[in-house]
Protein backbone atom coordinates (compact mmCIF):
# COMPACT_ATOMS: atom_id res chain seq x y z
CA UNK A 1 0.00 0.00 0.00
CA UNK A 2 1.52 3.13 -1.03
CA UNK A 3 2.63 5.26 1.46
CA UNK A 4 1.10 3.30 4.62
CA UNK A 5 2.27 0.62 7.32
CA UNK A 6 0.07 -1.34 9.70
CA UNK A 7 0.52 -2.18 13.21
CA UNK A 8 -1.44 -3.57 15.94
CA UNK A 9 -2.18 -2.71 19.07
CA UNK A 10 -4.45 -5.57 19.87
CA UNK A 11 -5.98 -8.78 18.54
CA UNK A 12 -9.04 -6.99 18.20
CA UNK A 13 -7.70 -3.70 16.84
CA UNK A 14 -5.18 -2.33 14.20
CA UNK A 15 -4.13 0.57 12.80
CA UNK A 16 -3.42 2.30 9.15
CA UNK A 17 -0.99 4.82 8.95
CA UNK A 18 -1.44 6.74 5.66
CA UNK A 19 0.42 9.58 5.05
CA UNK A 20 1.43 10.21 8.85
CA UNK A 21 -2.52 9.82 9.71
CA UNK A 22 -3.39 6.66 11.76
CA UNK A 23 -6.55 5.17 10.71
CA UNK A 24 -8.63 2.98 13.37
CA UNK A 25 -12.13 1.48 13.56
CA UNK A 26 -13.32 4.92 14.71
CA UNK A 27 -12.33 6.12 10.71
CA UNK A 28 -13.08 3.17 8.95
CA UNK A 29 -16.89 3.62 10.46
CA UNK A 30 -16.24 7.19 9.22
CA UNK A 31 -15.02 6.24 5.99
CA UNK A 32 -18.13 3.47 5.71
CA UNK A 33 -20.76 5.90 6.46
CA UNK A 34 -19.51 8.07 3.90
CA UNK A 35 -19.52 4.98 1.23
CA UNK A 36 -23.20 4.41 2.45
CA UNK A 37 -24.23 8.14 2.23
CA UNK A 38 -23.66 8.13 -1.72
CA UNK A 39 -25.46 7.91 -4.45
CA UNK A 40 -24.19 4.62 -7.12
CA UNK A 41 -20.91 6.35 -5.84
CA UNK A 42 -17.89 5.16 -7.96
CA UNK A 43 -14.40 4.06 -6.26
CA UNK A 44 -12.28 7.25 -7.73
CA UNK A 45 -15.00 9.75 -6.56
CA UNK A 46 -14.91 7.79 -2.58
CA UNK A 47 -11.26 8.60 -2.93
CA UNK A 48 -11.29 11.87 -3.78
CA UNK A 49 -13.60 12.21 -0.79
CA UNK A 50 -11.53 10.76 1.85
CA UNK A 51 -8.37 12.84 0.32
CA UNK A 52 -10.42 15.80 1.41
CA UNK A 53 -11.69 14.22 4.71
CA UNK A 54 -8.46 13.84 6.06
CA UNK A 55 -6.08 16.34 3.67
CA UNK A 56 -3.90 13.37 2.11
CA UNK A 57 -2.36 15.38 -0.74
CA UNK A 58 0.94 15.03 -2.79
CA UNK A 59 3.84 16.84 -2.81
CA UNK A 60 2.76 19.01 -5.65
CA UNK A 61 -0.68 19.94 -3.37
CA UNK A 62 -2.82 17.85 -5.39
CA UNK A 63 -5.21 15.06 -3.72
CA UNK A 64 -3.86 11.68 -4.02
CA UNK A 65 -6.61 9.88 -4.79
CA UNK A 66 -4.44 7.30 -7.06
CA UNK A 67 -2.73 5.98 -3.74
CA UNK A 68 -5.87 6.86 -1.83
CA UNK A 69 -7.76 4.01 -3.75
CA UNK A 70 -5.26 1.85 -3.31
CA UNK A 71 -5.56 1.99 0.18
CA UNK A 72 -9.40 1.84 0.09
CA UNK A 73 -9.39 -1.14 -1.85
CA UNK A 74 -6.14 -3.07 0.45
CA UNK A 75 -8.91 -1.98 3.36
CA UNK A 76 -11.72 -3.77 1.24
CA UNK A 77 -10.09 -6.62 0.80
CA UNK A 78 -9.29 -7.40 4.80
CA UNK A 79 -12.95 -6.42 5.35
CA UNK A 80 -12.03 -3.31 7.04
CA UNK A 81 -14.58 -1.21 4.97
CA UNK A 82 -16.57 -2.45 2.19
CA UNK A 83 -16.07 -0.74 -1.51
CA UNK A 84 -19.12 -0.41 -4.01
CA UNK A 85 -17.88 -3.24 -7.12
CA UNK A 86 -15.76 -1.92 -9.43
CA UNK A 87 -17.54 -0.15 -12.41
CA UNK A 88 -14.95 -2.41 -15.04
CA UNK A 89 -12.81 -4.69 -15.13
CA UNK A 90 -9.67 -3.90 -17.12
CA UNK A 91 -7.84 -6.87 -18.38
CA UNK A 92 -4.06 -6.32 -18.98
CA UNK A 93 -2.61 -9.11 -21.48
CA UNK A 94 1.69 -9.00 -21.94
CA UNK A 95 0.96 -8.30 -25.77
CA UNK A 96 -2.09 -6.92 -27.12
CA UNK A 97 -2.85 -6.89 -30.51
CA UNK A 98 -1.31 -4.78 -32.63
CA UNK A 99 -4.08 -3.39 -34.49
CA UNK A 100 -5.75 -1.95 -31.10
CA UNK A 101 -2.66 0.23 -31.03
CA UNK A 102 0.20 1.58 -33.29
CA UNK A 103 -0.20 0.41 -36.34
CA UNK A 104 2.74 -1.80 -37.23
CA UNK A 105 3.53 -5.45 -37.33
CA UNK A 106 5.61 -6.77 -34.16
CA UNK A 107 8.64 -6.51 -36.23
CA UNK A 108 10.14 -4.54 -38.62
CA UNK A 109 7.91 -2.66 -41.70
CA UNK A 110 8.03 -5.30 -44.99
CA UNK A 111 10.78 -3.38 -47.44
CA UNK A 112 12.46 -1.35 -44.60
CA UNK A 113 16.33 -1.58 -43.95
CA UNK A 114 16.29 -0.46 -40.40
CA UNK A 115 17.71 2.73 -41.02
CA UNK A 116 16.42 6.04 -43.20
CA UNK A 117 18.16 8.90 -44.80
CA UNK A 118 20.07 11.64 -43.02
CA UNK A 119 17.68 14.70 -43.89
CA UNK A 120 14.77 12.07 -42.33
CA UNK A 121 12.34 14.36 -39.87
CA UNK A 122 12.38 12.71 -36.17
CA UNK A 123 9.36 13.21 -34.11
CA UNK A 124 9.35 12.42 -30.72
CA UNK A 125 5.48 12.95 -29.11
CA UNK A 126 3.34 11.68 -26.35
CA UNK A 127 1.21 8.77 -27.75
CA UNK A 128 -2.40 8.66 -28.11
CA UNK A 129 -4.93 6.57 -26.56
CA UNK A 130 -5.23 4.48 -29.30
CA UNK A 131 -2.06 3.74 -29.46
CA UNK A 132 -1.31 2.64 -25.84
CA UNK A 133 -2.02 -0.67 -26.44
CA UNK A 134 0.53 -0.86 -29.37
CA UNK A 135 3.00 0.44 -26.86
CA UNK A 136 2.23 -1.92 -24.25
CA UNK A 137 2.73 -4.90 -26.95
CA UNK A 138 6.30 -3.89 -28.17
CA UNK A 139 7.66 -3.48 -24.28
CA UNK A 140 6.17 -6.34 -23.65
CA UNK A 141 8.22 -8.14 -26.46
CA UNK A 142 11.15 -6.35 -26.56
CA UNK A 143 11.96 -4.51 -23.63
CA UNK A 144 13.85 -7.24 -21.04
CA UNK A 145 11.72 -5.70 -17.81
CA UNK A 146 8.62 -6.10 -20.24
CA UNK A 147 5.24 -4.13 -20.17
CA UNK A 148 5.21 -3.58 -16.25
CA UNK A 149 2.56 -0.38 -15.32
CA UNK A 150 4.51 2.88 -14.68
CA UNK A 151 3.98 3.83 -11.12
CA UNK A 152 1.71 7.10 -10.45
CA UNK A 153 1.51 10.13 -12.76
CA UNK A 154 3.68 8.61 -16.10
CA UNK A 155 4.29 9.83 -19.71
CA UNK A 156 4.38 7.45 -22.60
CA UNK A 157 6.56 8.64 -26.00
CA UNK A 158 7.17 6.98 -29.08
CA UNK A 159 10.03 8.47 -31.68
CA UNK A 160 9.58 8.17 -35.31
CA UNK A 161 11.96 8.76 -38.03
CA UNK A 162 11.04 9.48 -41.95
CA UNK A 163 7.55 8.03 -40.63
CA UNK A 164 8.49 4.41 -39.19
CA UNK A 165 8.51 3.96 -35.39
CA UNK A 166 11.82 3.61 -34.54
CA UNK A 167 12.03 3.85 -30.04
CA UNK A 168 9.56 3.84 -27.32
CA UNK A 169 9.96 5.77 -24.24
CA UNK A 170 8.61 5.50 -20.47
CA UNK A 171 7.92 7.70 -17.51
CA UNK A 172 7.04 7.56 -13.96
CA UNK A 173 7.26 9.26 -10.89
CA UNK A 174 10.73 9.31 -9.42
CA UNK A 175 11.80 7.09 -6.73
CA UNK A 176 10.98 7.76 -3.10
CA UNK A 177 14.31 6.78 -1.86
CA UNK A 178 17.42 7.41 -3.20
CA UNK A 179 20.72 8.01 -1.29
CA UNK A 180 22.82 9.03 -4.28
CA UNK A 181 20.42 11.43 -5.62
CA UNK A 182 19.70 13.05 -2.22
CA UNK A 183 23.47 13.51 -1.60
CA UNK A 184 23.92 14.98 -4.83
CA UNK A 185 20.58 17.60 -4.41
CA UNK A 186 21.48 18.07 -0.94
CA UNK A 187 17.64 17.38 0.42
CA UNK A 188 16.97 16.14 3.70
CA UNK A 189 13.72 14.07 4.54
CA UNK A 190 11.35 16.86 4.84
CA UNK A 191 12.50 18.75 1.68
CA UNK A 192 12.42 15.47 -0.29
CA UNK A 193 9.01 14.95 0.70
CA UNK A 194 7.77 18.29 -0.46
CA UNK A 195 10.26 18.53 -3.85
CA UNK A 196 9.99 14.56 -4.68
CA UNK A 197 6.83 15.37 -7.62
CA UNK A 198 9.30 17.85 -9.80
CA UNK A 199 11.57 14.61 -10.74
CA UNK A 200 10.52 11.77 -13.09
CA UNK A 201 11.98 8.66 -13.50
CA UNK A 202 12.85 7.07 -17.05
CA UNK A 203 11.52 3.80 -16.40
CA UNK A 204 11.59 2.50 -20.10
CA UNK A 205 13.70 3.13 -23.06
CA UNK A 206 13.64 0.99 -26.05
CA UNK A 207 15.51 1.13 -29.20
CA UNK A 208 13.92 -1.27 -31.24
CA UNK A 209 16.00 -4.37 -32.30
CA UNK A 210 16.05 -3.88 -36.10
CA UNK A 211 16.97 -0.18 -36.41
CA UNK A 212 20.67 0.09 -37.77
CA UNK A 213 20.43 4.09 -37.27
CA UNK A 214 23.41 5.63 -36.11
CA UNK A 215 22.81 8.20 -32.95
CA UNK A 216 19.61 7.88 -32.97
CA UNK A 217 19.33 6.70 -29.20
CA UNK A 218 20.69 10.24 -27.96
CA UNK A 219 18.74 11.78 -30.68
CA UNK A 220 15.62 10.79 -29.12
CA UNK A 221 16.46 11.18 -25.84
CA UNK A 222 17.44 14.78 -26.49
CA UNK A 223 14.55 15.20 -28.27
CA UNK A 224 12.44 13.79 -25.75
CA UNK A 225 13.82 16.11 -22.60
CA UNK A 226 13.66 19.21 -24.17
CA UNK A 227 9.63 18.51 -24.23
CA UNK A 228 9.18 16.83 -21.52
CA UNK A 229 8.57 19.39 -18.58
CA UNK A 230 5.67 21.14 -20.55
CA UNK A 231 4.41 18.15 -21.62
CA UNK A 232 4.18 16.86 -18.16
CA UNK A 233 2.61 20.18 -17.02
CA UNK A 234 0.13 19.46 -19.84
CA UNK A 235 -0.77 16.18 -18.58
CA UNK A 236 -0.47 16.77 -14.90
CA UNK A 237 -0.60 19.96 -13.78
CA UNK A 238 2.89 21.15 -12.88
CA UNK A 239 6.45 21.14 -14.65
CA UNK A 240 8.99 18.77 -13.52
CA UNK A 241 12.50 19.97 -12.99
CA UNK A 242 14.70 16.98 -12.70
CA UNK A 243 14.84 13.66 -14.37
CA UNK A 244 16.99 10.08 -13.17
CA UNK A 245 17.29 7.07 -14.42
CA UNK A 246 19.16 3.57 -13.51
CA UNK A 247 21.43 1.90 -15.58
CA UNK A 248 22.24 -2.35 -15.34
CA UNK A 249 26.00 -1.95 -15.94
CA UNK A 250 26.21 -5.53 -16.46
CA UNK A 251 23.43 -5.15 -19.65
CA UNK A 252 24.23 -1.94 -20.61
CA UNK A 253 27.10 1.31 -20.60
CA UNK A 254 24.54 3.83 -20.27
CA UNK A 255 26.41 6.01 -23.67
CA UNK A 256 23.02 7.24 -24.89
CA UNK A 257 22.54 9.11 -21.39
CA UNK A 258 26.59 10.27 -20.87
CA UNK A 259 25.93 11.89 -24.84
CA UNK A 260 23.42 13.67 -23.60
CA UNK A 261 24.89 15.39 -21.09
CA UNK A 262 23.48 13.22 -17.74
CA UNK A 263 25.57 13.23 -14.54
CA UNK A 264 26.19 10.08 -12.87
CA UNK A 265 25.54 10.63 -9.20
CA UNK A 266 26.72 6.87 -7.36
CA UNK A 267 25.09 3.39 -7.36
CA UNK A 268 21.94 1.94 -5.63
CA UNK A 269 22.55 0.01 -2.88
CA UNK A 270 20.82 -3.57 -4.79
CA UNK A 271 17.83 -3.93 -3.39
CA UNK A 272 14.15 -4.00 -4.92
CA UNK A 273 10.55 -3.48 -3.67
CA UNK A 274 7.94 -6.05 -3.97
CA UNK A 275 4.20 -4.78 -2.60
CA UNK A 276 5.26 -3.65 1.01
CA UNK A 277 8.76 -5.14 1.39
CA UNK A 278 12.57 -4.53 0.04
CA UNK A 279 14.72 -7.79 -1.58
CA UNK A 280 17.97 -7.55 -1.68
CA UNK A 281 19.04 -8.49 -5.52
CA UNK A 282 22.75 -8.34 -5.74
CA UNK A 283 22.89 -6.28 -8.46
CA UNK A 284 23.69 -2.08 -8.00
CA UNK A 285 22.60 -0.19 -10.72
CA UNK A 286 24.24 3.16 -11.59
CA UNK A 287 22.06 6.11 -10.92
CA UNK A 288 22.25 9.12 -13.60
CA UNK A 289 20.50 12.79 -13.21
CA UNK A 290 19.60 14.99 -15.66
CA UNK A 291 18.79 18.83 -15.03
CA UNK A 292 15.86 20.28 -17.04
CA UNK A 293 15.92 23.79 -15.72
CA UNK A 294 19.39 25.51 -15.84
CA UNK A 295 18.33 26.30 -11.78
CA UNK A 296 16.74 23.04 -11.25
CA UNK A 297 19.21 22.17 -8.17
CA UNK A 298 19.28 25.36 -6.52
CA UNK A 299 15.14 25.21 -6.58
CA UNK A 300 14.55 21.94 -5.76
CA UNK A 301 17.52 22.94 -2.21
CA UNK A 302 14.96 25.84 -1.46
CA UNK A 303 13.62 26.36 1.64
CA UNK A 304 10.09 24.68 2.14
CA UNK A 305 8.77 27.76 2.94
CA UNK A 306 10.00 29.54 -0.70
CA UNK A 307 7.83 29.68 -3.47
CA UNK A 308 9.03 26.76 -6.51
CA UNK A 309 8.83 28.58 -10.31
CA UNK A 310 10.51 27.10 -13.54
CA UNK A 311 10.61 30.43 -14.99
CA UNK A 312 13.74 32.15 -15.93
CA UNK A 313 13.56 35.07 -13.83
CA UNK A 314 12.27 33.02 -10.65
CA UNK A 315 9.41 35.63 -9.77
CA UNK A 316 7.12 35.20 -7.11
CA UNK A 317 4.01 33.06 -7.79
CA UNK A 318 1.25 34.99 -7.94
CA UNK A 319 -2.38 34.08 -7.51
CA UNK A 320 -5.19 35.86 -7.50
CA UNK A 321 -8.02 35.71 -4.51
CA UNK A 322 -11.49 34.99 -6.39
CA UNK A 323 -13.46 36.45 -3.94
CA UNK A 324 -12.08 40.23 -4.55
CA UNK A 325 -13.08 39.85 -8.21
CA UNK A 326 -16.46 41.27 -9.36
CA UNK A 327 -17.55 38.36 -10.27
CA UNK A 328 -21.36 38.93 -10.33
CA UNK A 329 -23.16 42.21 -11.63
CA UNK A 330 -22.50 44.69 -14.77
CA UNK A 331 -18.61 44.08 -15.39
CA UNK A 332 -18.36 41.09 -13.73
CA UNK A 333 -17.12 38.14 -14.78
CA UNK A 334 -20.34 35.93 -15.32
CA UNK A 335 -21.86 38.73 -17.38
CA UNK A 336 -18.38 38.35 -19.47
CA UNK A 337 -19.79 35.21 -20.86
CA UNK A 338 -23.21 35.74 -21.64
CA UNK A 339 -23.18 36.56 -25.11
CA UNK A 340 -21.13 33.10 -25.96
CA UNK A 341 -23.30 30.64 -27.25
CA UNK A 342 -23.83 27.68 -26.35
CA UNK A 343 -23.51 24.47 -29.04
CA UNK A 344 -24.73 21.95 -26.25
CA UNK A 345 -28.19 20.05 -26.85
CA UNK A 346 -30.46 21.63 -24.46
CA UNK A 347 -31.47 18.11 -23.16
CA UNK A 348 -29.49 16.55 -20.33
CA UNK A 349 -27.51 19.90 -19.68
CA UNK A 350 -26.46 20.18 -15.72
CA UNK A 351 -24.41 23.25 -16.05
CA UNK A 352 -24.85 26.16 -17.49
CA UNK A 353 -22.28 27.46 -20.42
CA UNK A 354 -21.60 31.21 -18.51
CA UNK A 355 -21.17 29.05 -15.29
CA UNK A 356 -18.55 26.30 -16.26
CA UNK A 357 -16.19 28.95 -18.04
CA UNK A 358 -17.11 31.69 -15.17
CA UNK A 359 -15.50 28.62 -13.06
CA UNK A 360 -13.02 27.08 -14.69
CA UNK A 361 -11.86 30.82 -15.89
CA UNK A 362 -11.19 31.72 -11.58
CA UNK A 363 -9.61 28.47 -11.45
CA UNK A 364 -6.81 29.54 -13.59
CA UNK A 365 -6.45 32.90 -12.32
CA UNK A 366 -6.25 30.90 -8.97
CA UNK A 367 -3.54 28.80 -10.26
CA UNK A 368 -5.05 25.81 -11.53
CA UNK A 369 -3.20 24.32 -14.85
CA UNK A 370 -4.51 21.23 -15.70
CA UNK A 371 -8.81 19.94 -15.87
CA UNK A 372 -8.46 17.91 -13.12
CA UNK A 373 -6.96 20.67 -10.83
CA UNK A 374 -9.75 22.96 -12.32
CA UNK A 375 -12.25 20.36 -10.78
CA UNK A 376 -10.03 20.03 -7.18
CA UNK A 377 -10.50 23.63 -7.38
CA UNK A 378 -14.20 24.43 -7.77
CA UNK A 379 -14.85 21.52 -5.54
CA UNK A 380 -12.93 23.63 -2.46
CA UNK A 381 -14.87 26.20 -2.83
CA UNK A 382 -18.46 27.02 -0.84
CA UNK A 383 -21.90 26.29 -2.09
CA UNK A 384 -22.36 29.96 -2.25
CA UNK A 385 -19.58 30.78 -4.45
CA UNK A 386 -20.69 28.62 -6.58
CA UNK A 387 -23.95 29.78 -6.53
CA UNK A 388 -22.96 33.06 -7.16
CA UNK A 389 -20.52 31.68 -10.22
CA UNK A 390 -23.75 30.03 -11.45
CA UNK A 391 -23.60 26.57 -10.79
CA UNK A 392 -27.22 25.23 -10.27
CA UNK A 393 -27.38 23.94 -6.32
CA UNK A 394 -24.25 25.39 -5.89
CA UNK A 395 -22.45 22.31 -7.16
CA UNK A 396 -19.44 21.82 -8.87
CA UNK A 397 -19.48 20.57 -12.66
CA UNK A 398 -17.12 17.60 -13.19
CA UNK A 399 -13.79 17.69 -15.15
CA UNK A 400 -15.50 15.51 -17.86
CA UNK A 401 -17.68 18.52 -18.38
CA UNK A 402 -15.09 20.96 -18.06
CA UNK A 403 -12.40 19.04 -20.47
CA UNK A 404 -15.61 18.90 -23.21
CA UNK A 405 -16.75 22.19 -22.76
CA UNK A 406 -13.47 23.87 -23.20
CA UNK A 407 -11.42 21.74 -25.81
CA UNK A 408 -14.90 21.24 -28.12
CA UNK A 409 -17.84 23.47 -27.47
CA UNK A 410 -16.80 27.13 -27.31
CA UNK A 411 -14.80 29.13 -29.77
CA UNK A 412 -11.09 29.41 -27.86
CA UNK A 413 -10.31 32.72 -29.66
CA UNK A 414 -13.60 34.49 -28.77
CA UNK A 415 -13.15 33.71 -24.97
CA UNK A 416 -9.79 34.26 -24.71
CA UNK A 417 -10.85 37.51 -26.39
CA UNK A 418 -13.25 38.59 -24.21
CA UNK A 419 -11.51 37.24 -21.10
CA UNK A 420 -8.56 38.56 -22.14
CA UNK A 421 -10.23 42.21 -21.98
CA UNK A 422 -11.99 41.96 -18.94
CA UNK A 423 -8.68 41.07 -17.14
CA UNK A 424 -7.53 44.24 -18.75
CA UNK A 425 -10.28 46.24 -17.05
CA UNK A 426 -9.14 44.53 -13.39
CA UNK A 427 -5.53 46.24 -14.16
CA UNK A 428 -5.34 49.48 -13.03
CA UNK A 429 -5.36 52.37 -15.56
CA UNK A 430 -3.04 51.30 -18.11
CA UNK A 431 -1.99 55.24 -18.88
CA UNK A 432 1.59 55.46 -18.43
CA UNK A 433 2.19 51.59 -18.04
CA UNK A 434 4.50 49.73 -20.58
CA UNK A 435 2.59 46.83 -22.90
CA UNK A 436 4.69 44.48 -24.55
CA UNK A 437 3.46 42.68 -27.86
CA UNK A 438 5.71 39.94 -28.67
CA UNK A 439 5.16 36.42 -29.78
CA UNK A 440 6.25 33.05 -28.96
CA UNK A 441 5.75 29.74 -30.39
CA UNK A 442 4.22 27.04 -27.56
CA UNK A 443 7.01 24.91 -26.49
CA UNK A 444 5.67 21.32 -27.28
CA UNK A 445 3.21 22.06 -29.88
CA UNK A 446 5.01 20.93 -32.96
CA UNK A 447 4.06 17.70 -34.25
CA UNK A 448 6.28 16.28 -37.14
CA UNK A 449 5.51 18.05 -40.15
CA UNK A 450 2.80 20.28 -38.97
CA UNK A 451 4.30 23.70 -37.61
CA UNK A 452 3.67 24.69 -33.50
CA UNK A 453 1.19 27.12 -32.65
CA UNK A 454 2.76 30.81 -32.83
CA UNK A 455 0.70 33.34 -30.48
CA UNK A 456 0.91 36.95 -30.32
CA UNK A 457 0.51 38.63 -27.23
CA UNK A 458 0.26 42.19 -25.36
CA UNK A 459 1.73 42.07 -21.57
CA UNK A 460 1.65 44.11 -18.90
CA UNK A 461 5.19 45.45 -17.70
CA UNK A 462 5.64 44.10 -13.86
CA UNK A 463 2.63 42.21 -13.03
CA UNK A 464 2.98 39.87 -16.19
CA UNK A 465 -0.38 39.96 -16.91
CA UNK A 466 -1.71 38.99 -20.90
CA UNK A 467 -4.43 41.64 -21.52
CA UNK A 468 -4.52 40.32 -24.82
CA UNK A 469 -3.63 37.11 -27.45
CA UNK A 470 -4.30 35.82 -31.17
CA UNK A 471 -2.74 32.94 -32.87
CA UNK A 472 -0.49 34.21 -35.51
CA UNK A 473 -1.66 32.02 -39.47
CA UNK A 474 1.02 29.73 -41.10
CA UNK A 475 0.22 32.10 -43.98
CA UNK A 476 1.42 35.15 -42.46
CA UNK A 477 3.63 36.99 -39.96
CA UNK A 478 3.43 38.64 -36.31
CA UNK A 479 3.49 41.99 -38.38
CA UNK A 480 0.03 42.62 -39.58
CA UNK A 481 -1.76 40.84 -36.31
CA UNK A 482 0.06 43.69 -34.18
CA UNK A 483 -3.32 45.70 -35.35
CA UNK A 484 -6.03 43.22 -34.69
CA UNK A 485 -4.62 42.64 -31.32
CA UNK A 486 -4.45 45.69 -30.14
CA UNK A 487 -7.54 47.36 -32.07
CA UNK A 488 -10.39 46.32 -28.84
CA UNK A 489 -8.03 47.16 -26.14
CA UNK A 490 -7.50 50.80 -24.35
CA UNK A 491 -4.19 51.75 -24.03
CA UNK A 492 -4.46 55.52 -24.20
CA UNK A 493 -1.16 57.35 -22.07
CA UNK A 494 0.41 54.13 -22.20
CA UNK A 495 3.68 53.19 -23.55
CA UNK A 496 4.32 50.12 -26.13
CA UNK A 497 7.50 48.32 -26.79
CA UNK A 498 8.63 45.61 -29.62
CA UNK A 499 11.54 43.74 -30.94
CA UNK A 500 13.12 44.30 -34.17
CA UNK A 501 10.32 42.68 -35.91
CA UNK A 502 7.73 45.11 -35.18
CA UNK A 503 9.78 48.60 -36.13
CA UNK A 504 7.48 49.51 -38.61
CA UNK A 505 6.33 52.90 -40.02
CA UNK A 506 2.24 51.51 -39.72
CA UNK A 507 2.94 50.44 -36.77
CA UNK A 508 4.25 53.47 -34.91
CA UNK A 509 1.64 55.64 -36.78
CA UNK A 510 -1.31 52.87 -35.51
CA UNK A 511 0.18 53.50 -31.81
CA UNK A 512 0.43 57.03 -31.89
CA UNK A 513 -2.54 58.47 -34.22
CA UNK A 514 -5.08 56.05 -33.53
CA UNK A 515 -4.64 53.74 -30.30
CA UNK A 516 -2.86 57.79 -28.60
CA UNK A 517 0.04 55.67 -27.19
CA UNK A 518 4.05 56.29 -27.09
CA UNK A 519 6.57 53.87 -28.24
CA UNK A 520 9.29 52.12 -27.51
CA UNK A 521 10.62 50.46 -30.99
CA UNK A 522 14.11 48.65 -31.12
CA UNK A 523 16.42 49.28 -34.40
CA UNK A 524 18.70 46.33 -35.48
CA UNK A 525 20.85 45.69 -38.48
CA UNK A 526 17.84 44.71 -40.23
CA UNK A 527 17.43 47.83 -41.13
CA UNK A 528 20.36 49.77 -41.59
CA UNK A 529 19.39 52.86 -43.37
CA UNK A 530 17.56 53.70 -40.11
CA UNK A 531 19.90 53.15 -37.69
CA UNK A 532 22.79 54.91 -39.39
CA UNK A 533 20.26 57.82 -39.30
CA UNK A 534 19.38 57.32 -35.64
CA UNK A 535 23.33 57.20 -34.90
CA UNK A 536 24.12 60.10 -36.82
CA UNK A 537 21.66 62.18 -35.36
CA UNK A 538 23.34 61.04 -31.71
CA UNK A 539 26.54 62.20 -32.85
CA UNK A 540 25.30 65.13 -33.82
CA UNK A 541 23.36 65.72 -30.58
CA UNK A 542 26.60 64.40 -28.43
CA UNK A 543 28.79 67.02 -30.59
CA UNK A 544 26.37 69.89 -29.78
CA UNK A 545 26.34 69.38 -26.30
CA UNK A 546 30.07 68.96 -25.83
CA UNK A 547 30.65 72.58 -28.15
CA UNK A 548 27.74 74.11 -25.82
CA UNK A 549 29.42 72.69 -22.39
CA UNK A 550 32.64 73.98 -24.05
CA UNK A 551 31.20 77.14 -24.39
CA UNK A 552 29.54 77.38 -21.14
CA UNK A 553 33.35 76.55 -19.56
CA UNK A 554 34.89 79.59 -21.58
CA UNK A 555 31.96 81.86 -20.61
CA UNK A 556 32.16 81.06 -16.69
CA UNK A 557 36.04 81.45 -17.53
CA UNK A 558 35.96 85.06 -18.63
CA UNK A 559 32.97 86.14 -16.41
CA UNK A 560 33.70 84.82 -13.60
CA UNK A 561 30.88 85.04 -10.41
Amino acid sequence: MAGSAYRSRNRRTRDVVFKGVALGAKDFRRIQKLIDGEHKPTRQHIAREVCRMYGFRQGSGEPSVRACRDLLVRLDAKGLVRLPPPIRKVKRSSIARPSMGIDFLLGPTPGWTGSAPDDAVLEVRPIRSDERAGFCAYMGKYHYLGDSPLVGKSLRYGAWLGGELVALLGWSLATKHNDSRERYIGWDDATRQKRLHLVVNNARFLILPWVKQHNLASRVLGANLRRLSSDWEAAHGHPVLLAETFVDRARFHGTCYRASNWVSVGQTKGWSRHGQKYEEHGRPKEVLLYPLHKQALRRLRAPLEAPISTDDEDPMEQTLDVTKLPLDGEGGLFSVFSDISDSRKKRGIRHPLQAVLAVASCAVLAGQRSFAAIEEWARDQSREMLKLLGCRYGKAPSERTFRRVLKHQVDADELDEKLGLWVAEQQPSLEGAGISFDGKTLRGSRDGEQKGVHLLSAVVHGSGVVVAQMRVSDKTNEIPCVKPLLAELNIKGAVATADALHTQTKTARYIVEEKGADYVLTVKDNQPTMREDIERQFDFEQQEAERLNKAKGLDEEAFPP
